[in-house]
């Protein structure tokens, strides 16, 4: 099932995804193109990440990884295993018709979850016999190492789709490289066990024609919704998501659409802006000045309003309880800049008042535990070179109501 109706409460399913070798196939030529500043060690990565997962399951959280649930999926539904691979296949724009053939018929001869592990890994082309054609095209590929490109960004769970009360609004990633991975998320909440018989409603798709991310979603409270319209997430899709929601037996009466710098550290909401407990915020100071927020209420039709406040006078005015807000990195401006970049404001909320962090960003973390949060460390030298945090690298399926 899915129960998601706040930031904090006690997390008790939350879906992760562990590096592979998806990051040992990328070079300093695609890494622009597959959104990495930098090529993290996979060793040193799977071994932090395995650190995480082993904290959160300390703390009692059913941790649950998206290879074994996809696998899963597909061989309880054999019958749209084809579709599946024939749908990732033709969004992953290979121009060659030879190449989507050889592709083809050497992912069908895998087992489901060695065509899973390789369809996130990338195919490159000394993994299969490829006979090119004399077509230009299959020429021209000569110049390029994969037959199909990676997905090095899955592990940051949180963005492909969003955890909404009892049901998901599944993304469209705004990049080519990501877009793919959203459609590890429909199978999953379409077809697996755990979910059959749930009927979970999606509140946005991913065949939807606007961008939109799950970074920039936070749920705030049983009524209150955040959205960051950011480089990643369209303002129009906002707008249809609120109508969907609206439209549902869902709880929420309130989206309020925060106005972000368009930019890389800035790349969604919960990069500048995390709740750790009640009423309790990290944020960047760089977002603390006046904010454009637009508040979207039910109505005939959507009921949209422009606020120009401060983030404290708009949470507390739909909280209703004062707010407090621990900036990142502090005070100074260097060390501000510095953690936010190695997402020190992109906390995750395990309990109220009880947060996961990278333990690089010292100064924030000390200045949770001076608020009385209750911060547990993980390493982060590799994980932190995919521009993500704790947050970013999970997808809670359950929390306790608060």
């Amino acid at each position: 099932m899915i129960s998601i109706r706040s930031e904090i409460g006690k997390l008790k399913s939350v879906l992760v995804h562990r590096p592979g070798k998806e990051l040992e196939n990328l070079t300093p030529d695609l890494l622009e193109k597959l959104l990495f500043d930098d090529i993290p060690y996979l060793k040193i990565a799977r071994r932090e990440h395995d650190y995480f997962v082993r904290t959160l399951r300390k703390e009692g959280v059913e941790v649950l990884y998206l290879t074994d649930m996809l696998t899963e999926a597909l061989e309880a539904h054999p019958e749209v295993r084809d579709a599946f691979l024939t749908t990732f296949i033709e969004e992953s724009m290979i121009k060659s018709e030879t190449i989507r053939n050889t592709l083809e018929h050497y992912l069908k001869s895998l087992s489901t979850s060695d065509m899973v592990l390789k369809l996130i890994e990338g195919v490159r082309k000394n993994d299969v016999n490829f006979k090119k054609s004399n077509a230009i095209i299959d020429m021209l590929e000569d110049e390029y190492p994969f037959l199909m490109d990676p997905l090095p960004n899955l592990f940051f769970q949180r963005d492909p789709f969003a955890s909404v009360g009892t049901g998901a609004v599944i993304g469209r990633m705004s990049t080519a490289a990501r877009r793919r991975e959203t459609l590890f998320s429909e199978y999953v909440l379409t077809y697996h066990p755990r979910f059959q018989g749930k009927r979970i409603p999606f509140y946005y798709d991913r065949k939807d024609p606007y961008d939109f991310e799950g970074g920039d979603f936070l749920v705030l409270s049983h009524d209150v919704l955040a959205i960051g319209i950011s480089k990643r997430t369209d303002p129009r899709a906002i707008e249809r998501i609120a109508k969907a929601i609206f439209a549902s037996d869902e709880s929420f009466q309130t989206i309020l659409a925060f106005n972000i710098p368009k930019m890389r550290a800035f790349m969604h909401l919960d990069t500048v802006f995390t709740q750790v407990d009640r009423g309790v915020f990290t944020i960047h100071p760089g977002i603390e000045q006046t904010l454009t927020v637009f508040e979207i209420t039910k109505g005939d039709g959507l009921v949209v309003k422009k606020v120009v406040d401060t983030l404290e006078k708009v949470l507390e005015k739909h909280l209703k309880t004062p707010i407090t807000l621990i900036r990142c990195g502090g005070t100074d401006v260097i060390t501000s800049v510095r953690e936010q970049w190695n997402d020190g404001a992109n906390t995750l909320a395990i309990a109220p008042g009880k947060v996961v962090v990278y333990d690089r960003n010292h100064v924030t973390n000390g200045l949770l535990r001076e608020a009385g949060i209750t911060v547990l460390e993980i390493e982060s030298s590799e994980l932190s070179r995919g521009r993500g945090g704790p947050r970013c690298m999970t997808m809670p399926l359950e929390r306790e109501n608060i």
